[in-house]
C-alpha cells in the first residue's frame, strides 16, 4: 500500500492518503475523500510505501482535471465574497467575535466560517441569516489565536516559517517553566509567537534542554574547579559549559560532558 501527504484545501492543515491506481507528483491537485464528502488538497510529499496503516485512512478518488481547478478558483473567490457578507451580519446581530476565515466545500454543500471569541458564542440566528443567503450548510468554527497563526502562517523570530505552519498537527502545553529551564530571558516580546503565546518551540524542544542540562550547575552557584573555588557566572547549555569566575576576577570556561 502506498500513502501520500495532502494539503488540505489551501490550508496548512496535512494529512496521509491512501493511493489507489493514480500516478502523482508533488504539486498534484486532487480531489479526495474527507468528512466533507469529496474535498481538494495538494500533493505534498513522494509516494512511500506503508505496510501498516493506523486507523481508518482515507483514499485519494482521483486527479483533479481541468473543471476541478475551476471550480476551486470559483470556490475562493465565492468564499472572499461569503466572508465580507458574515462581517456584516455579524456588525448587525452585534456578536462579539472576529471572522477570521471561510472557505467552501468542493461541492460547496458547505460554508465554513472561523472565528475568534472570548468566550462561548449565540450565533443561531447568524447561521440561520447566513444558511438563507447561501442556500447551504453554515458552519462556525471557534478556534484560538494559536490557531489563528497557524491559519495564517507567518515567519518567527528565527526567519523560519512558523512551525504551527509548517509541521505541527497539535499544539502541545507551554509553560513559564520551560523558557528558564532553558536559560532565556523572561521577556514576554522574546519568547513569543506571533500569536501572542508561548513559542510552540520551548515545548518540542524542551526534552532536549533537560538532557543537556543534567547535572550542570545554576548560574550563580559555586564550585570546585582546577584553579580553586568559583562562582559560576554563565551557563551555555547547548555546548554543556560554564563561565566561572575564580580568584582575582579570573574567569575560566569549563566543559561537561554529557553522561550516558
Amino acid at each position: 500500500m502506498e500513502i501520500v501527504q495532502i494539503n488540505l484545501r489551501d490550508s496548512n492543515e496535512t494529512a496521509w492518503y491512501k493511493l489507489t491506481d493514480i500516478k502523482l507528483k508533488t504539486g498534484d491537485f486532487v480531489i479526495m475523500e474527507s468528512e466533507r464528502g469529496s474535498d481538494y488538497g495538494r500533493v505534498n510529499s513522494e509516494p512511500i510505501s506503508q505496510e501498516r496503516l493506523e486507523g481508518d485512512m482515507r483514499s485519494i478518488v482521483r486527479l483533479a482535471t481541468a473543471d476541478d481547478l475551476k471550480q476551486i478558483e470559483e470556490n475562493r473567490k465565492k468564499a472572499k465574497e461569503a466572508f465580507n457578507t458574515c462581517f456584516e451580519k455579524i456588525e448587525a446581530h452585534k456578536l462579539n467575535m472576529k471572522l477570521v476565515s471561510c472557505e467552501y466545500s468542493f461541492d460547496r454543500s458547505k460554508v465554513l466560517f472561523y472565528f475568534t471569541a472570548d468566550g462561548r458564542i449565540d450565533f443561531r440566528n447568524l447561521v440561520k441569516d447566513l444558511a438563507r443567503i447561501f442556500k447551504a450548510r453554515i458552519e462556525m468554527r471557534q478556534i484560538g489565536v494559536r490557531d489563528e497563526a497557524k491559519l495564517f502562517g507567518g515567519f518567527g523570530p528565527c526567519g523560519r516559517e512558523l512551525c504551527c505552519s509548517r509541521f505541527l498537527k497539535d499544539f502541545e502545553p507551554v509553560t513559564i517553566k520551560m523558557a528558564k529551564e532553558q536559560n532565556l530571558p523572561l521577556n514576554p516580546p522574546k519568547i513569543s509567537g506571533l500569536c501572542g503565546r508561548l513559542m510552540c518551540c520551548l515545548s518540542y524542544e524542551h526534552e532536549c534542554y533537560k538532557y543537556l542540562n543534567r547535572d550542570l550547575p545554576r548560574e550563580g552557584e559555586k564550585i570546585d574547579t582546577p584553579q580553586g573555588k568559583g562562582k559560576v557566572i554563565n551557563v551555555n547549555i547547548l555546548r554543556r559549559a560554564v563561565l566561572v569566575e575564580v580568584a582575582e576576577g579570573k574567569q575560566i570556561e569549563i566543559i561537561y560532558k554529557p553522561k550516558e
